[in-house]
């Protein structure tokens, strides 16, 4: 929908293991970040959406995370949401504080993504992402990735699906494939991926992975599931992402150039898809382009749901920046690299700066806001007005049960 309302002010932890840090802890740090950024104390805020994915399994913490989280601030009483949207837990938080806001009836507005993967027991990591499919439909997740292989011609390893990785994995091995039958897409333009986001990483003090890779280092390591590598897909990890959204009221009090407007967020749910529709991604971001009155060759920078390397050229595709099965190319002649004509995950990415579930979303437009402030040091993309963020996560059939594209731009 189209938005009227601006981000004033964010904070965000390292992502990584932070075994020592509580969940509630990690949400903390961000938190007060962000409030610090925005100049506002915590009693001015008037709602906030809290989203976190994973707790309830890996924690035990159910129902009030956010409840649980914000009391350490010493902040209560006003209306606080708990948002559990699988991969998009933050990114739906975002867009449901932008449209309240929007709607003028709240004037600051809190939003944080948090989340602890990394556990002792690696089973009860794993099983939140089992959950993440119709768990009451036939087979659940291995129903939905038996589909899946049907569908692309392919044979499935069920039995170690799920056990020693994310089934997710299994889900995107199956898409690369497929891919590359049809479009003749190469494992090396897919290591191009891994490799273009760790050098971007290695430029992000917050990444959890900051080592610079080479295309061949990425074929070497080890095989997690055929044809992907353990750096072609995103890792599980600890961290925390908060935001702080104003009215346009407030936004006029604050110094120049740090209010970054939403011109707009759509948030698309999965669906029984009939033959010729859109996918839940290319829906997601036609709402958007549609709202925000721009097109594809308008960004500057997006930042994009890259769980695995296959995944970002295929969102590629659906987001428009190039033809269908042409996304390898964009990695071949470095559009899509820092100094190319439109970066992408230039904070390192799901693969590199992590994917802490209920944290990824927020993280995304903490590195937005950043970029169109101009504070991204190293990694700053060059003449930069107008960003994009793409988050998805889950299965509803063959596709995303849930997927958040935001638009946001410079205020000049």
């Amino acid at each position: 929908m189209k938005m009227n309302a601006y981000v004033a002010g964010v904070g965000m932890t390292p992502f990584g293991k932070h075994l020592e840090t509580s969940l509630k802890g990690l949400a903390g740090m961000a938190i007060r970040d962000a409030l610090r950024d925005a100049g506002i104390e915590p009693s001015q805020v008037e709602a906030a959406y809290m989203g976190n994915g994973a707790g309830g399994v890996v924690q035990g913490q159910e129902m009030i995370s956010g409840q649980v989280a914000l009391r350490e601030l010493g902040i209560g009483k006003i209306p606080v949401v708990n948002v559990e949207n699988a991969c998009a837990t933050s990114s739906t938080a975002f867009q449901q504080a932008c449209a309240m806001v929007s709607a003028g009836l709240y004037d600051r507005v809190l939003v944080c993504g948090f989340e602890k993967l990394f556990h002792e027991d690696k089973a009860r990591t794993f099983a939140a992402f089992d959950g993440a499919v119709d768990t009451e439909k036939a087979g659940g997740l291995l129903g939905a990735l038996q589909a899946l292989a049907d569908q692309a011609g392919e044979t499935v390893d069920v039995e170690n699906a799920g056990k020693s990785r994310s089934v997710f994995m299994d889900i995107y091995s199956l898409m690369a494939k497929a891919h590359m039958k049809r479009y003749g897409t190469t494992r090396e333009q897919i290591a191009g991926v891994t490799a273009k986001n760790a050098f971007h990483g290695s430029l992000n003090p917050r990444a959890q992975f900051q080592q610079p890779m080479s295309v061949e280092a990425v074929l070497a390591a080890r095989e997690i599931v055929d044809p992907l590598t353990l750096p072609m897909c995103s890792p599980i990890g600890d961290g925390a992402a908060a935001i702080v959204v104003v009215s346009e009221r407030v936004a006029r009090t604050l110094p120049r150039g740090q209010a970054v407007r939403v011109r707009a967020s759509a948030l698309v749910s999965g669906w029984d898809q009939a033959e010729g529709d859109l996918s839940v991604g290319a829906l997601a971001a036609t709402q958007a382009y549609e709202c925000a009155g721009i097109g594809p060759d308008d960004l500057s920078l997006i930042e994009l749901h890259d769980a695995s390397a296959p995944s970002e050229l295929i969102a590629y595709e659906y987001l428009g920046i190039c033809d269908r099965g042409m996304g390898g190319r964009l990695i071949d002649e470095g559009v899509t690299r820092l100094g190319g004509r439109l970066p992408v995950n230039v904070s390192g990415g799901l693969l590199r700066k992590g994917h802490p579930i209920g944290a990824s979303g927020a993280a995304q437009i903490v590195e937005l806001t950043e970029q169109l402030r101009g504070a991204s040091g190293r990694r700053q993309v060059a003449n930069v007005r107008i960003g994009l963020a793409h988050n998805g996560g889950g299965m509803i059939g063959l596709d995303a049960a849930a997927t958040v594209v935001s638009i946001l731009a410079r205020e000049d």
